[in-house]
């Protein structure tokens, strides 16, 4: 082999190992991320400014304690990543509480629905802000795994109040649009932690006058399930940054729909719930969407005009 093969080889070898990383951490994300609304939905009737500082606190915490141990200051952002991440953090807390407004005011299962339209806001954005074509495969996988979480959700929207479904609706958006920034902020070198850190703190910023507004007394048990929420939600915050820094939306996103697995385990779990034969056909559809998408993008690794492409981050 010539010296051109081998670094063709070399170079596919290290894409193809960065997108396998890439969908085990939005694997964790959607697992972390799942249990969060399990323990939000088990804290009870508590304000929702309340239920988003509790959590993102853990998570402030535990990237202002990661960067500290690995001696990174938190206000080394680059020039260049200064905006994207302000987007990051504005999009990500606008999300955070249009999406607990909705578990709050709506069916927790069309709740759930309307926050999974991020993976599809996230493709869409990623083609306009970062240049990221997204092929008919793709956007296929991405389609058959909604598909599945429509079967397994069944949302009814009867007699519905369409104001907290179109918040939910929105919260799926700026979910999107944040993700969009972490990718870009990610091909651009930005410490993962950094930039948890950074939505962690404009979150707690924006929800602490909120909670010491309008807060409300909690429980021991209820401040436990708060407390846990928050655990998931900085595992899932870290994981899913780490994910879009290694790869980009249109080839991780369907992996983001397991979290509507997870949460039906969770539901079994906590809540007694089973699922019927719908749900069942939707679990199939959704890992039979991943499976697609796991052998394409391997075969596209291998060979093919854009499998020699650098990497997105190392």
């Amino acid at each position: 082999l010539c010296a051109e093969d081998i670094y063709f080889q070399k170079t596919r070898r290290s894409l193809l190992k960065q997108k396998h990383t890439a969908i085990l951490y939005i694997l964790l994300a959607a697992l972390f991320f799942s249990g969060m609304t399990a323990f939000v939905h088990l804290s009870g009737d508590l304000p929702t400014g309340q239920k988003a500082l509790f959590r993102n606190l853990p998570a402030l915490f535990i990237a202002a304690f990661t960067l500290w141990r690995k001696g990174i200051s938190p206000l080394g952002v680059a020039p260049v990543n200064r905006q994207p991440m302000f987007w990051r953090c504005l999009f990500g807390t606008a999300g955070l509480l249009c999406n607990f407004y909705a578990i709050d005011h709506l069916v927790l299962s069309d709740a759930n629905m309307l926050n999974k339209l991020s993976p599809f806001f996230a493709v869409i954005l990623s083609y306009f802000i970062l240049k990221e074509k997204v092929r008919p495969v793709q956007a296929a996988g991405l389609t058959a795994a909604f598909a599945g979480a429509l079967l397994i959700i069944k949302p009814s929207f009867h007699h519905v109040d369409y104001v907290p479904a179109l918040i939910g609706a929105l919260g799926g958006l700026g979910a999107g649009a944040a993700y969009t920034f972490v990718r870009k902020m990610g091909l651009q070198g930005e410490e993962g932690a950094r930039i948890v850190f950074y939505f962690s703190l404009f979150s707690c910023v924006v929800t602490l006058p909120m909670f010491l507004v309008g807060g409300a007394a909690m429980a021991p048990w209820q401040f436990f399930c708060l407390l846990a929420a928050g655990l998931c939600g900085a595992g899932g915050q870290f994981s899913i940054t780490k994910a879009y820094c290694y790869a980009p939306a249109r080839e991780i996103s369907v992996y983001d729909y397991t979290q509507v697995l997870f949460a039906a385990v969770w539901g079994f779990v906590l809540f007694g719930q089973r699922p019927d034969a719908l749900s069942v056909l939707g679990y199939a559809v959704i890992v039979g969407a991943a499976v697609w998408m796991y052998c394409y993008n391997r075969r596209r690794a291998g060979g093919g005009p854009d499998a020699a492409a650098p990497p997105a981050h190392s």
